[in-house]
């Protein structure tokens, strides 16, 4: 995985964050979802990198793909 995003159970409840930051990967999507550009993203979170959102994307689109079983 992208050394972007981190995990550590000692910071926002151990929820993927950007680069040890406090900024959780959930917010930065958020923000992309109700339609912020990412040059609105870099000026609301001056220490995030356009690599960062990125990463954010990447990691979402790794875990919510999933097979679904359906009972016979």
């Amino acid at each position: 995985m992208n050394n972007r995003i981190t995990i550590n159970p000692k910071q926002c409840g151990g929820r993927p964050c950007v680069r040890n930051m406090r900024i959780r990967v959930k917010d930065v999507l958020d923000m992309l979802a109700g339609g912020a550009s990412v040059s609105n993203i870099l000026k609301y979170y001056p220490d995030l990198e356009i690599e960062d959102i990125h990463a954010c994307v990447a990691y979402a689109s790794k875990y919510i793909d999933h097979s679904v079983l359906e009972a016979v």
